[in-house]
């Protein structure tokens, strides 16, 4: 594992300080014949699809040309939307900036082909990538070791409350069972202490927005294992108590979880590991660049306190006195491993690309941007939507569809579906839970004022819709491939293949 050493801040060497450098770690990693390797081991764990589970035909499968199959397809490759299509303000889920020289760095062949079972010595310059972001997420956390070992947000999230299930075990205290988790916080966090056999307790949010000290004092017992938080929380809102709860927790024998969905807004500002914080994920494509859309891939590295630096997943990279990088197992407590081989590599290129494009001295103005487009859209739209909390808000903001339902029988829905007839993807509907018709909208750093500007226009006009047509907006969309959908149906019983009765 790369460590923290020193208290000094993370110094990007001068060679290290620009795209020049990427191409000079792949010359590290030598790309060599690995075909016939390859093949064995494919052809040991690949098995014949069982007879019974082929269809030789379909019935009344359509006949078509070579022009109609690709002209279907292509249509329907004409109903996506993306990031480079069109603004994506999906609060609590950031859709990053996604420089596209990071997807050529990801696909320069001495990363793109080097293989899983390749010789260290032959991958130097792979080995040194990782270990380099290794150092940057530790550093930029402000804790002690990182493991870039998960493949995902959620699977760090569960590698994360592992770590602190084994830590207690280690230490004798197999009473501390129960998790305490806020009611604004991610669903998965609540399902990550479940999977590891933890109870969760709910602390409710006070009225300004964020956690209230008395109300953790409160919950507090020798049961507890450790609080999960989000800073800042899905409503946009820092926990201004987060040093005091973690001072109680650890008085207390507990561990501080923290949810790194929100690092966007904190990157280069703050320390999570002068707050307290002993265990964080971090979403590589919520803060660094790497694509989101499509469910993957992804990769959720592992940053942790001195506490849990010895229970990290493994493999990490390591470096020895020649300065040469290997993988290392030898952490005493380790959770284990929970995916094949290393983590998505092609999201760390992407991920340590973007990191050096800013450098130590420049990142905090991602933050700084995102924090200041969030307040730009919350000025605007504060005359025509509900804001359902007061408090101060960073990266994001929440409102509520309190206005339009009550007066003119407009909900979150209905309103989500309209900005979709103007471009737009909608933004995070219905979350947070304790937000009744929550409207959540994250334009991250990345966006023009001229493209702010046209969204808060077109959701000025969508307010202006509900009071003088409102079945326009209840029926939209009117511009899309599909129409509104059922959507319980359309969760729940997904048509996944063709059949003569679709």
């Amino acid at each position: 594992m790369s460590e923290n050493t020193h208290n000094e801040p993370y110094k990007v060497q001068e060679e290290q300080r620009s795209y020049k450098y990427i191409p000079t770690l792949l010359e590290k990693s030598i790309v060599h014949d690995t075909s016939l390797e390859n093949k064995k081991v494919q052809s040991k764990n690949v098995t014949s699809i069982p007879e019974q589970y082929i269809r030789s035909s379909i019935e009344d499968f359509p006949n078509v040309s070579e022009f109609e199959i690709v002209r279907h397809y292509t249509n329907l490759s004409k109903l996506n939307f993306s990031i480079d299509e069109g603004f994506y303000p999906l609060g609590s889920c950031t859709m990053k900036y996604n420089p596209k020289i990071n997807d050529w760095a990801a696909n320069l062949p001495g990363f793109r082909d080097i293989h899983p079972y390749a010789a260290e010595k032959t991958v130097q310059g792979a080995l040194e990538l990782m270990y380099l972001l290794q150092e940057s997420l530790t550093h930029i956390s402000g804790l002690k070791a990182c493991s870039l070992h998960p493949a995902a947000g959620a699977q760090g999230e569960l590698v994360g409350v592992k770590m602190i299930a084994k830590y207690h075990q280690q230490n004798n205290q197999t009473h501390k069972d129960t998790v305490l988790v806020p009611d604004s916080a991610h669903g998965t966090n609540p399902a990550s202490a479940a999977l590891c056999g933890l109870k969760v307790r709910e602390i409710k949010t006070g009225t300004k927005g964020y956690i209230e000290y008395a109300q953790v004092e409160e919950a507090m017992g020798d049961d507890v294992a450790a609080i999960m938080t989000t800073v800042p929380n899905t409503l946009g809102i820092f926990e201004k108590d987060i040093v005091k709860i973690s001072k109680l927790m650890h008085d207390n024998g507990a561990l501080v979880y923290g949810d790194g969905a929100n690092l966007n807004a904190l990157v280069g500002k703050a320390s999570f590991g002068a707050m307290g914080v002993d265990v964080m994920h971090i979403n590589l494509h919520k803060t660094f660049s790497t694509p989101h859309g499509g469910g993957g891939p992804g990769a959720g590295p592992v940053v942790v306190s001195d506490r849990l630096k010895d229970y990290l997943p493994s493999p990490f990279v390591n470096k020895n006195d020649q300065g040469e990088y290997h993988l290392d197992y030898s952490t005493p407590y380790s959770v284990g491993q929970y995916r094949a081989f290393y983590g998505n590599f092609g999201m760390l290129v992407r991920a340590l690309c973007y990191i050096y494009a800013f450098g130590h001295e420049h990142l905090a103005k991602i933050s700084e941007y995102s924090v200041l487009n969030a307040n730009y859209i919350r000025k605007a739209l504060e005359p025509y939507f509900h804001l359902p909390y007061e408090t101060d808000t960073l990266h994001e903001v929440v409102f509520s569809d309190q206005k339009q339902r009550k007066k003119y029988d407009v909900n979150t829905m209905d309103i989500a579906k309209r900005l979709m007839d103007y471009g737009y993807h909608p933004p995070t509907v219905y979350f947070p839970l304790i937000v009744e018709g929550a409207l959540m909208m994250e334009p991250t750093e990345s966006e023009s004022k001229r493209t702010l500007d046209r969204y808060i226009e077109t959701m000025i006009k969508i307010a202006q819709e509900c009071e003088n047509e409102a079945q326009t907006v209840k029926s939209a969309p009117h511009k899309t491939g599909i129409k509104r959908l059922n959507e319980t149906q359309a969760a729940r019983k997904p048509v996944l293949t063709w059949s003569k009765k679709d």
